[in-house]
């Protein structure tokens, strides 16, 4: 039975203490993606020229470390057992535009350590939406192990004409229940937090048995299922070295970079105010001169810049050996690298993908079951050995990779049709386009070779009767 209104208000509440306890991080994670770092040391009275120069001393890496994690990632099928053909429920993740919107799901994993999808029926199909763990969070029996969450909050503001609301939803396995509540919420006693039905139809009733909330994890470590880790957080204190290291160089370039001129044994003379005079402005087409004999000129050296470069250099190396990024891929540093020596370089990020592949191609299948069952497909749900297909996306060359096919349907026997979709660049509907010229020249062949036979007429004999054996 769904919840009444008490109920459903009193778990509301305490789902959103819950969430106050993980929003902190998620939210510092959120803006170092954003380039909204920690400062460096700015001293009291520092001048604004400090100032701005700290402002703009921030090199942002954290967004590409995601990003090529997640461009390696896009899903393009998905399969029964033993099958070449899409289950039915592909339907439903094309109707929701999903082949394209699978990537915010993707981005948000890898940043945040996970994220989450909602199923619920609709009319024609079921509808599919996809939420950063900033606004949604599912609580759960057993945090490790359980399929599906006992209950999940969503949680937003909404601003109306008249002002601002929070929009406040719990989903349980019977229904979704929306409430209404101050913009501004204070958590620290849940018991005040006013919350009111939104309308008359604040219940939605799904009937799917299940609370139709799907977690992407980043990394499944059974040390870290309370506070899950995604891709930037544990390259902040990185993130934080070199800005600093930027930082310093920038001070350097404006107060030392430049060749400071210096003179002595000159008298300086002063204006009315007081104030020494510029006895000379130094130009490129002038000569300095001084009528005393112990005038001397001279020049300091300049700031030596070579040292923050390779500092900075040095950290960008570390992240890469950390987070198993390419180091051309943070340093861009190429020079005539062959497809082998590119493959080579990816090793690591390969293996990481491959690792990602893993854990978030599962909870896509847990999806798309989830939309089968959504759809009234009971044979979708209980179908638990199909599969996602990925899209192969590596650093292979075209040529590389249909050489090396080629070669396994040659010597392994391998149907030629079955690797048509290991090409890089292939997709789904090419394979089927190419199916279905394929099936329409075999037909044409098999009817040219059965016209070729009448044309040709019946092999000779074959209107003569056999002949009658003689009587013993």
């Amino acid at each position: 039975m769904p919840l009444d209104r008490p109920a459903a208000i009193d778990t509301a509440r305490a789902l959103l203490r819950a969430r106050a306890d993980e929003l902190p991080r998620l939210d510092r994670v959120y803006r170092y993606t954003r380039g909204e770092h920690a400062s460096v040391y700015v001293p009291k009275g520092a001048r604004d020229e400090y100032r701005w120069i700290v402002e703009r001393s921030v090199r942002n890496i954290t967004r590409l470390i995601v990003t090529t994690v997640a461009q390696a990632l896009h899903v393009e099928g998905y399969r029964p057992a033993g099958s070449s053909e899409n289950a039915a429920p592909w339907a439903v993740w094309q109707a929701n535009r999903m082949d394209a919107r699978q990537h915010g799901v993707h981005r948000a994993a890898l940043k945040y350590g996970l994220a989450y999808t909602v199923v619920l029926p609709g009319d024609p199909t079921p509808v599919i939406k996809r939420f950063s763990p900033r606004r949604m969070t599912a609580v759960y029996a057993d945090v490790i192990d359980d399929e599906w969450p006992i209950y999940a909050v969503e949680t937003f503001v909404e601003r109306t004409k008249s002002g601002t609301r929070r929009i406040v939803r719990v989903y349980d396995d019977q229904a979704r229940y929306s409430l209404l509540g101050p913009a501004e919420l204070d958590v620290s006693d849940p018991s005040k937090i006013e919350l009111t039905p939104a309308g008359e139809d604040w219940v939605e009733t799904h009937g799917l048995g299940v609370c139709p909330v799907v977690r992407y994890l980043n990394v499944d470590d059974l040390d870290e299922a309370e506070t899950v880790t995604g891709e930037v957080e544990p390259i902040i204190a990185m993130q934080d070295a070199l800005n600093l290291t930027a930082f310093n160089e920038a001070m350097a370039q404006q107060f030392g970079a430049f060749r400071q001129r210096w003179a002595t044994g000159m008298i300086t003379e002063v204006d009315e105010t007081g104030n020494p005079t510029e006895p000379f402005r130094a130009r490129v087409d002038a000569m300095l001169t001084a009528e005393s004999a112990d005038t001397k000129f001279g020049e300091f050296g300049q700031t030596d810049l070579t040292g923050f470069h390779d500092s900075f250099e040095a950290t960008l190396r570390y992240v890469a050996t950390v987070t198993q990024t390419p180091p051309h891929a943070l340093l861009g540093q190429m020079a005539n690298l062959s497809a082998e020596a590119l493959d080579s370089a990816r090793d690591g990020l390969n293996s990481k993908i491959g690792e990602r592949k893993s854990t978030l191609g599962e909870s896509h299948e847990q999806t798309l079951r989830l939309a089968g069952l959504a759809a009234g497909d009971t044979a979708a749900w209980s179908d638990t050995a199909a599969q996602v297909v990925w899209r192969d996306v590596g650093a292979r060359s075209l040529a590389q990779t249909v050489d090396a096919w080629g070669k396994a349907v040659q010597m392994l026997g391998i149907p030629a049709r079955e690797v048509w979709e290991r090409i890089p660049g292939v997709s789904q509907t090419d394979v089927q386009r190419w199916q279905a010229s394929a099936d329409e020249g075999d037909a044409f062949a098999r009817l040219n070779t059965l016209l070729d036979r009448q044309l040709d007429g019946p092999p000779p004999g074959a209107d003569q009767a056999p002949e009658t054996p003689p009587e013993a």
